[in-house]
């Protein structure tokens, strides 16, 4: 049955993946507003949100280190395996240079994670500082949103339905949950049976299973030349994650920040978020070699987990 859902589950991230990003690519051309902004909220929230189910369950069951690790696992599958799978099955390229502004989020998000590991608990009072920094964010993006508007893009043979764009979005989402879910169920109880710790468990098998929803959304729009959906999707994941994720987690349950987290993961995950910002901000694609390059490291740092 282990083996059962994670085939189903993968069924379910690739077929979620390929009606999410359809959706949003219409709903970004029906309201006039750029694909990149489109991904940041939609695609980026709605593909974090298994780790969301997955974070608030482990702290409500006494697990901090599967909730905690899932997070930080998944900001770096996000960045270096995601991004990297990307690049190698089709160089990404020509995105909008606006995503600067939320590659600044996402390090000092990524900072703050940094800052908070230090204490033994993250408690209530600084979840909610992280929600209050995520409102923040929404706030900001939804003015630049407004303050970019143009007029909708159509495609030739007509605008998609709005009945349809929402059935694509919602279905899309769906999947995916349910598609992290079997998938999680299935790798998790395989994983027990080596005895490994939720730290661990939580930092690569949970993290893997939850951010698969990230790369195939990220391989489609990548291979759909949607460059746009893809960069955004994986930054306005990785800001969700710290600061929707951890934060609300946290007001439901403190964290207890297992060892480990503060001297080596946690300064991986940032290591790669500068990593991504710096290509942002100065490269002009990701490369094939470039792709193959993060992949490797993200081989080294699972080797260096277990």
């Amino acid at each position: 049955m282990d083996f059962l859902y994670i085939a189903l589950g993968l069924v379910g991230l690739y077929f979620g993946a390929e009606w999410l990003v359809s959706g949003a690519v219409a709903t970004a051309r029906r309201m006039g507003i750029s694909p990149l902004v489109a991904s940041l909220v939609i695609v980026g929230f709605g593909t974090s949100l298994p780790e969301l189910l997955v974070s608030v369950r482990a702290a409500l069951t006494g697990a901090p280190g599967i909730a905690l690790g899932n997070v930080v696992g998944s900001n770096i599958a996000n960045i270096l395996l995601i991004v990297g799978a990307a690049a190698v099955i089709f160089p990404i390229s020509g995105w909008d240079r606006n995503v600067r502004r939320d590659a600044i989020a996402m390090t000092s998000a990524s900072v703050f994670l940094l800052f908070l590991v230090q204490y033994d608990v993250i408690g209530r009072v600084a979840g909610l500082v992280l929600l209050a920094l995520l409102a923040l964010f929404l706030f900001r993006t939804y003015r630049f949103a407004v303050a970019t508007e143009t007029k909708p893009e159509l495609p030739a043979d007509g605008a998609m339905p709005v009945w349809k764009m929402a059935v694509l979005i919602v279905a899309g989402l769906i999947l995916l949950i349910i598609g992290a879910e079997l998938l999680i169920r299935g790798a998790t109880e395989l994983a027990a049976h080596f005895g490994i710790s939720d730290a661990v468990v939580g930092l690569t098998v949970v993290a893997l299973g939850t951010s698969l929803p990230e790369l195939a959304t990220a391989v489609v729009a990548a291979t759909k030349r949607h460059s746009d959906v893809a960069i955004g999707n994986v930054t306005g994941s990785c800001i969700f994650n710290v600061l929707c994720i951890i934060g609300a987690t946290a007001v439901i349950a403190p964290l207890p920040v297992p060892e480990g987290f503060a001297t080596f993961d946690v300064p991986v995950m940032l290591t790669a978020t500068v990593f991504f910002a710096l290509m942002l901000f100065f490269a002009p694609k990701f490369h094939r070699a470039t792709g193959a390059a993060m992949l490797a490291a993200y081989a080294a740092y699972i080797w260096a987990l277990v």
